[in-house]
């Protein structure tokens, strides 16, 4: 990634802060639960299926933490810095 939260070594430093990560996993969501639905809805229980729910369940997972971060820990931990000061 090109940004400079992206370029940090710490998992936990990088999550919540990029525009970028988070466009990418909502756009790889949305693609991947489309064909899903379009291509293996009828055949639940074939390998293609199955990788595109694990795929699709791990996005949606990943997403969702970046979310959480970005609006309810990030947010949380400057009013506490605040309050301290």
């Amino acid at each position: 990634m090109a940004c400079n939260s992206c370029e940090e070594n710490w998992f936990w430093k990088k999550i919540g802060r990029c525009q970028r990560c988070m466009d990418q996993l909502t756009t790889l969501s949305v693609v991947c639960w489309v064909v899903w639905y379009f291509g293996f809805r009828d055949d639940p229980r074939s390998v293609g299926s199955i990788a595109l729910l694990f795929a699709g369940f791990a996005f949606n997972a990943l997403l969702f933490l970046h979310l959480w971060m970005k609006f309810v820990i990030l947010p949380w931990r400057d009013r506490q810095k605040r309050s301290k000061h």
